[in-house]
């Protein structure tokens, strides 16, 4: 029998591939495998979070633009505006002698990158909160702009705190009901 251990408290897949090979053939069996990926999706699936992290790996860029201040403070907030995001606030700072770090402060969490032109390479974490838009709006806005021929995006779902669907804004004055609801108190 296979031990592939599918879900975890935090949502992640801790070990979906079961090992192929062991006795009694079934973690051999295609079918068996199908099954266990198919569990592990519809784990993660039913899983609610408050929000979803992606992290941009943006390889072989332009490095022209990526050393280009206004280029990448304009391209940072237009990627924003493309996913329907509202900007709150804009903070950018060039670096002696190249690189620039920056972030995009939205009302639904926040953009931020920083450059190494002298390798063509940039950083980029794209968090949105809630459901109202889609974070891979801004996420393919930047690839396509900074023209990256080898990125990649590595998707985070944060605040899973249960099955339960929750508002990622709780109203004034009303607390959540929830098992680490004192960890989870907003200071104003």
């Amino acid at each position: 029998m296979c031990d592939g251990a599918v879900g975890s408290r935090d949502g992640l897949v801790s070990d979906a591939s079961p090992s192929v090979g062991t006795e009694g053939g079934a973690c051999g069996d295609p079918d068996h495998v199908g099954k266990l990926v198919k569990q592990a999706e519809k784990e993660v699936n039913r899983l609610h979070a408050l929000g979803t992290h992606l992290l941009l790996e943006l390889r072989d860029c332009n490095r022209r633009t990526l050393g280009n201040l206004e280029f990448v403070q304009e391209t940072l907030k237009n990627a924003a505006l493309e996913a329907k995001a509202t900007i709150v606030e804009v903070a950018f700072h060039e670096f002696s002698p190249f690189g620039i770090s920056g972030m995009v402060v939205i009302a639904e969490s926040h953009l931020a990158i920083h450059t190494w032109p002298e390798y063509g390479y940039a950083a980029v974490d794209v968090f949105t909160c809630g459901d109202l838009i889609d974070p891979r709006v801004a996420a393919n806005y930047l690839i396509e702009k900074f023209k990256s021929k080898d990125p990649s995006i590595i998707e985070i779902k944060r605040g899973i705190l249960g099955n339960k669907k929750l508002p990622h804004k709780a109203l004034p004055g009303e607390m959540l009901q929830h098992d680490r609801a004192q960890e989870l108190q907003v200071v104003h």
